[in-house]
């Protein structure tokens, strides 16, 4: 199974007794004064998703419940925990889906990677590419028996503060931004301090999606992102969701050694001994 399947795929092998299909989705609601507010996608889930398809849900039951940081990760045990519980075993297929430009599940398809677990694959195109061409709905919920996962935890797939710190005078690793330009120039901002960390590219994982949801071809996403494939590189973007987005992106495309920094701005932002960079006109000509 590829790391990336298409709905007609899915289709196919619903009905596979190795595959699990989990539905990722979290809902992102703006609020009055600017910001967004996240919110588990489990009531939406409820009212449709795609047959057989169980709901891992990353706003509670996928994340470090004491940590201060949205969508921290919780223990490699933990996460292998909870994914046993939504019938995850040591051998079986696992297809990830949302309802937003598949980032919420490719978060859960990096953590999988991360705890030793290279069975998953992603649904181009997620909810929106299934309901688009018409295909069924179901609102039974899912009633896998619970199974095992085996944690293997690979620790290099996530970065902390302090490699990041250490990177930034490292010519070495290449430290990518993938928020939208306004905000990694600072002219915008949803954490406490505007702008990006120093020596970051920027690389907006939005633009990884065409309009229909999928992700773009291979040799489009090359040239969106580029840089040494055998370098170390770090993604980060608020919470650590659309910079999973991009590092499975970058892991599809040949790049070796992607660490994906989970905590990002909401961490990095909120500690004044992280240093960051306005890159606004009015920086530039002061």
């Amino acid at each position: 199974m590829d790391t990336l399947v298409t709905t007609e795929w899915l289709s196919r092998h619903l009905d596979d007794p190795d595959l699990v299909v989990l539905d990722c989705t979290v809902c992102t609601i703006p609020e009055d004064d600017g910001s967004y507010r996240n919110v588990s996608g489990l009531a939406d889930y409820h009212k449709g998703h795609i047959p057989t398809a169980g709901f891992a849900d990353l706003k509670n039951d996928l994340v470090d419940g004491n940590s201060t940081i949205e969508f921290a990760v919780p223990t490699p045990e933990q996460f292998c925990s909870a994914m046993g519980a939504l019938g995850v075993g040591d051998d079986s297929r696992v297809v990830l889906y949302d309802a937003n430009y598949s980032a919420w599940a490719a978060r859960v398809w990096w953590m999988l990677r991360w705890v030793g677990f290279d069975r998953a694959a992603l649904l181009d195109g997620g909810l929106k590419v299934w309901t688009d061409e018409g295909r069924p709905l179901s609102t039974e919920p899912a009633t896998r028996a619970a199974r095992h996962l085996t944690p293997a935890p690979r620790p290099q797939l996530i970065a902390d503060r302090d490699e990041v710190l250490a990177s930034i005078d490292d010519g070495a690793v290449s430290i990518v931004d993938t928020m939208p330009e306004e905000y990694y120039r600072g002219e915008k901002s949803l954490y406490q301090r505007p702008g990006h960390i120093p020596g970051a590219s920027n690389a907006n994982a939005l633009n990884l999606s065409d309009e229909s949801g999928r992700y773009r071809p291979d040799e489009e996403l090359a040239d969106l992102i580029e840089g040494d494939r055998n370098a170390r590189t770090i993604t980060y973007c608020g919470g650590g969701i659309m910079a999973s987005s991009s590092a499975f992106v970058m892991t599809r495309l040949g790049f070796t050694n992607v660490a994906v920094y989970t905590a990002s701005l909401q961490e990095w932002a909120a500690d004044p001994a992280c240093p960051m960079v306005v890159d606004t006109p009015e920086a530039e000509n002061s």
